[in-house]
């Protein structure tokens, strides 16, 4: 843990955005957006309104934040977070014909919808990665926005858990 609840309340809010923004990859603007609702009452208020601020973005600023996700599987430097997250599924021992074909299936989702392919991988293996590509693919252009939406809410809720402790401090 990062910070407490309390904690947050005290930043500032350029010490918010540096802080807490890092939970949207690479997408300080949510954060910054976010801010005209300090002091949260909760975590899961401080989530609550970072989603709002996400999904009432103009479209074009939820483009950006979902091209500023790295590649399911890529070898290339992606932040500390998106690199912890992969590990933790496998993505960082892949095969070389694993990883040739994580990287066509990114290179095929990436021409057919702008943006890379998105899940929350906490909790999940290589297979259902692969999977969840293939499945997906073949989604429309509006589904599949909704659904990385839904995914990156997923990654945010799980890396605030993991930045902020929702106790509070007590004074005697």
């Amino acid at each position: 843990m990062g910070f407490t609840i309390n904690e947050v309340n005290r930043m500032d809010q350029n010490q918010f955005v540096q802080s807490i923004g890092v939970v949207f990859e690479h997408s300080p603007w949510v954060a910054k957006q976010s801010w005209k609702y300090h002091p949260f009452a909760s975590l899961k208020e401080l989530y609550e309104m970072m989603i709002r601020e996400m999904y009432h973005a103009e479209n074009a600023m939820k483009l950006s934040l979902l091209r500023a996700h790295p590649d399911l599987g890529t070898r290339l430097v992606i932040s500390e977070s998106s690199k912890q997250e992969q590990s933790g599924a496998g993505l960082n021992e892949l095969s070389e014909e694993e990883f040739l074909h994580f990287s066509s299936l990114n290179k095929q989702y990436v021409e057919r919808f702008g943006f890379p392919f998105i899940m929350a991988v906490k909790g999940q293996n290589k297979t259902k990665i692969q999977q969840q590509m293939e499945l997906r693919i073949s989604n429309s252009y509006d589904e599949e926005m909704d659904t990385a939406l839904k995914e990156v809410s997923k990654i945010v809720k799980f890396r605030l858990e993991d930045l902020i402790s929702e106790k509070t401090e007590t004074r005697g």
